[in-house]
């Protein structure tokens, strides 16, 4: 059995726990999170405790590494419903930006037409400068989904000049730019 899976995963007051049929549902005000469980993985909500125990129904060697999975799951669930999740994007580049139209996202990024990025149901984005695109959410999984989506748009280039979207605190590596050598 996993190790982080031995703890119990502590829910914070405010928050509502649901555990039926193999589905798991976490609630705030915020957000309200749902996740289907594999058969073989028991799932017990103590309401007393305020805790989550997550251990394996069936001593099965192919299914231990289910048990951390889905630890890891409810717990991002718990933590995404109180405090939530985000993701920085910085975007560089002569002409390139981003604003909000709407329910979309609109970059302008180097193409003859700007991209249009309908913004999914449960996230938010924001818009700190029009080279900057923050993604939050009570959904971590969807949170890294778009904000991945919104990179592989236009990746930060290896060469000097660096364009393109990259994470906050993203470390680029850089190639040495192109020289000339006269023959001679």
């Amino acid at each position: 059995m996993s190790r982080k899976a031995k703890r119990p995963i502590g829910v914070p007051d405010g928050v509502k726990v649901e555990v039926e049929d193999h589905r798991v549902r976490v609630s705030s005000r915020k957000a309200d999170l749902t996740l289907e469980v594999h058969p073989d993985v028991e799932v017990v909500y103590d309401g007393e405790k305020r805790e989550i125990r997550v251990t394996q129904g069936v001593e099965v060697l192919q299914h231990e590494g289910l048990v951390g999975l889905f630890w890891s799951l409810i717990n991002n669930m718990v933590t995404g419903v109180t405090e939530g999740f985000q993701k920085s994007l910085q975007i560089k580049g002569i002409g390139y930006n981003a604003r909000l139209q709407g329910k979309d996202l609109v970059l302008q990024l180097g193409f003859s037409h700007p991209v249009n990025m309908p913004i999914p149901e449960g996230l938010e984005v924001e818009l700190p400068a029009n080279t900057q695109v923050v993604v939050k959410g009570a959904d971590k999984r969807l949170v890294g989904q778009f904000a991945a989506e919104i990179r592989r748009l236009r990746p930060p280039s290896p060469y000097p000049h660096g364009t393109g979207i990259s994470y906050v605190g993203e470390e680029v590596r850089k190639k040495a730019g192109k020289t000339f050598t006269s023959i001679g």
